[in-house]
């Protein structure tokens, strides 16, 4: 079964990181989209609980798994050759430093949307 990363195409660290993942992370048939332009896959997510503004989701069939969990679950699954996501997979394969230095992530993304003058989230106007 295929695994569908969501990311905030937004934010250029978690588009960086996604087309990286696409392209280096080995895992055969990772799809990845960018739920910022699709309005109605984020209403799919926010339905069962996983709004884009707290985290990347990571799908495989009917299993769902978003923030930390979505990143721990892909860095399990990797087998990299480039050398960047070797060092990222590393950090984030175990799911309590993920924890942990998750929040890091999404005040990075936050800051960069903000820069970027996109709002946090993608269903809401900045205010």
């Amino acid at each position: 079964m295929s695994l569908t990363l969501i990311y905030d195409g937004g934010c250029p660290f978690c588009r960086h990181f996604a087309l990286r993942s696409e392209l280096t992370s080995g895992i055969p048939d990772l799809e990845i989209r960018d739920g910022r332009s699709e309005q109605a896959l984020r209403q799919t997510l926010r339905s069962r609980g996983m709004n884009l503004a707290n985290g990347a989701v990571l799908l495989e069939g009917d299993q769902a798994w978003h923030g930390s969990a979505a990143i721990a679950e892909l860095s399990r699954r990797m087998e990299p050759g480039d050398p960047l996501l070797q060092l990222l997979q590393k950090l984030f394969q175990d799911d309590a430093r993920t924890t942990l230095f998750y929040p890091g992530l999404l005040l990075a993304r936050r800051v960069s949307l903000a820069i970027r003058g996109l709002p946090e989230d993608p269903d809401y106007e900045a205010t």
